[in-house]
């Protein structure tokens, strides 16, 4: 049960595309945010679609792999962890941040149109 602790596994579209960085160790870091949705009906039957953004952090060959076959309206499959972090800013206030350092990722084929 140890590796249920820290889990989050998700499946939605890219927001934009990934962006990426290299470090001057070699190391390499992709950013992305990802949409996923659920549709439901209200009170009154309307369909009402939910949209959550999550902040995706990808290290090291997945950050390569990312960069290379990721786009803005890829849809993925991914499995990692929350990360919670802040700062301050500036001006002095703080600002949280959460993320998912993704551990796995799979990019799912497009639905053929019929």
């Amino acid at each position: 049960m140890n590796n249920l602790r820290n889990k989050v596994q998700l499946i939605g579209r890219l927001g934009k595309d990934v962006e990426m960085k290299n470090f001057d160790n070699g190391k390499k870091l992709a950013k992305v945010s990802l949409a996923t949705s659920e549709i439901y009906k209200d009170t009154d039957g309307k369909k009402v679609e939910n949209t959550q953004w999550h902040n995706l952090t990808f290290w090291g060959k997945n950050a390569e792999n990312a960069g290379n076959i990721l786009q803005k309206g890829s849809e993925i499959a991914v499995d990692g962890r929350l990360n919670y972090s802040n700062y301050e800013d500036k001006d002095g206030n703080m600002k949280y941040f959460t993320e998912i350092i993704v551990n796995e990722f799979i990019k799912l084929n497009p639905k053929k149109k019929q």
